[in-house]
């Protein structure tokens, strides 16, 4: 007869009270009618003997030894778990934060007391990139989203974050309101003042720096970002892996907010992202990064912000022309739409065959075709060439 599942103990105690009445060659009948071997027997038997009988003699025992002299000494086990409640980090932060503390533990043996003590929860698993891209130095590209956003007491936030590609430095963290041009611009203003101006912005096709009205998007705050000489990077459209640094940024933000837990107000926001802006950037080790902090890899930017850029001055000999109100350009055979955000701007023509290239300042934004009338955004292979 097999164990019974529902009281183990019970039928131990069956058998060994059945046991005392068999006589000798008969005991492995016995332990085959158990479903149990003739060693078991002998150790149910023995055990119940010990124990005067008593049915809690029968039940299992920890297989945990008296002592563990191998065992990590509490105190250094407190400062695992001390790193872990800093951001939730899993072990190979801790070992990278413990080894600079001078104390040195195996990754395997943090895990194993992060889990002894409940600490390892599933985490979303992620197909690794199929290839990554890393501009060479600081300032040549900042990558700029929104993170989603959180409902509070009374409206809700959108964490606005601007990231350096390079050293993958957190240069704004700001929890807005909303998401109209005019906060972005206010926190891109206290975010160039800090640190400067970057070389390029990459941006998705969202509100408010896109326009579906022209074909380059944009509206007057990305008219704004070029006039401080940025020039502007759209990221492909549903494509999110194209802006895979801020992307990955907003998890490891969304982690900690969950961590804490989620503030309900606006300040409350603005003070847990000011915090976790300086863990990242000045505490947390990156992996991307050889374990570096973002810190290490970045410096300010030279090219300063000057919040009244002066008149751009287009090539000697070019052809300029001033946009009308509607960003309209007069053309022969009539007027030609632009483009409505660079309304009253001037711009150069570059004259190709029977094609008008148009440029504002530094960055091309329109082709049109003088015997059709069409216009269209830049040839890119024309640009090449």
């Amino acid at each position: 007869m097999p164990w019974n599942e529902t009281s183990v103990e019970a039928e131990r105690l069956s058998f060994v009270l059945r046991a005392q009445g068999v006589g000798w060659g008969e005991f492995s009948g016995l332990c085959r009618e158990y479903g149990i071997s003739r060693p078991t027997g002998y150790l149910w038997l023995r055990r119940a003997q010990e124990g005067d009988w008593r049915l809690s003699s029968l039940s299992d025992r920890s297989r945990r030894p008296y002592h563990s002299p191998n065992r990590t000494p509490a105190e250094i086990e407190q400062r695992v778990i001390d790193w872990w409640g800093v951001e939730g980090w899993g072990a190979k932060k801790i070992h990278d934060k413990l080894s600079k503390e001078g104390l040195e533990l195996k990754v395997l043996t943090i895990n194993r007391i992060l889990k002894r003590h409940g600490l390892v929860g599933r985490k979303e698993q992620q197909a690794a990139a199929v290839g990554r891209f890393e501009r060479g130095r600081p300032n040549e590209l900042m990558q700029m989203d929104f993170k989603g956003d959180y409902a509070l007491q009374g409206g809700r936030c959108y964490p606005l974050s601007l990231l350096d590609d390079h050293s993958r430095f957190a240069e704004g963290l700001y929890a807005l309101g909303d998401q109209s041009a005019g906060s972005v611009q206010r926190s891109l203003i206290k975010t160039f003042e800090r640190y400067g101006v970057p070389e390029q912005i990459l941006i998705d096709h969202g509100s408010p720096w896109w326009s579906p009205t022209n074909c380059l998007g944009l509206t007057w705050l990305s008219v704004w970002l070029l006039k401080q000489g940025i020039t502007i990077c759209h990221s492909r459209k549903r494509h999110p892996q194209t802006q895979g640094k801020v992307e990955r940024f907003h998890r490891t933000l969304n982690e900690s907010l969950q961590h804490h837990g989620p503030p309900k107000t606006l300040r409350g926001f603005a003070q847990a992202l000011t915090r976790f802006r300086h863990l990242y950037n000045h505490v947390r080790p990156h992996e991307a990064l050889d374990m570096e902090v973002p810190a290490e890899r970045y410096q300010p930017s030279s090219r300063k912000y000057n919040p009244h850029p002066p008149e751009w001055q287009y090539q000697s000999g070019k052809l300029v022309k001033r946009l009308n109100s509607q960003g309209m350009l007069e053309c022969p055979g009539g007027r030609r739409f632009v483009c409505e955000a660079l309304a009253n701007e001037y711009v150069q023509i570059e004259e190709i065959g029977r094609h008008w290239l148009i440029k504002f300042r530094h960055q091309y934004i329109r082709e049109i075709n003088l015997d059709t009338g069409k216009t269209v955004p830049p040839n890119q292979e024309r640009l090449q060439t």
